[in-house]
C-alpha cells in the first residue's frame, strides 16, 4: 500500500507566497512522475506542475514563472513553491504520484488535498 501526505497551504494575501509539501510512504520500487493538481469550486481538477525522477518539469501556463516544483528522490518528497499568488490560485491542491510496485504494477495515488486561499 502506498500513501501521499500533504502539508502546507493556508490563507495568504495576493502577492504572497506559500509552500506545499508532499511525502510518499509505503512499499514501492519507484515513483514517476510526482506532481500537483488543483480544483477550484465548480471547476474540474487541473494540472499545476509535474516533475519526473530525472528532474524534468512541466507547468500549467497559468503558473509558469510563479510556481516551482521540486522533488527529493531520497526522501520521496515533492514540494511546490508558490510565489506571486493571485485570487484565481484559490483551490484545493492535490499531490499526485505514480508508483511502481511489486509485480510490475503501476499505482496512481492522490493525496487528501490541502486548501490554498488567496485573498485580494
Amino acid at each position: 500500500q502506498v500513501q501521499l501526505v500533504e502539508s502546507g497551504g493556508g490563507l495568504v494575501q495576493a502577492g504572497g507566497s506559500l509552500r506545499l509539501s508532499c511525502a510518499a510512504s509505503g512499499t514501492f520500487i519507484s515513483i514517476n512522475p510526482m506532481g500537483w493538481y488543483r480544483q477550484a469550486p465548480g471547476k474540474q481538477r487541473e494540472l499545476v506542475a509535474t516533475i519526473s525522477s530525472d528532474g524534468s518539469t512541466n507547468y500549467a501556463d497559468s503558473v509558469k514563472g510563479r510556481f516551482t516544483i521540486s522533488r527529493d528522490n531520497v526522501k520521496n518528497t515533492v514540494d511546490l513553491q508558490m510565489n506571486s499568488l493571485q485570487p484565481e490560485d484559490t483551490a484545493v491542491y492535490y499531490c499526485n504520484a505514480v508508483f511502481l510496485v511489486r509485480g510490475g504494477r503501476w499505482v496512481h495515488q492522490w493525496g487528501q488535498g490541502t486548501q490554498v486561499t488567496v485573498s485580494s
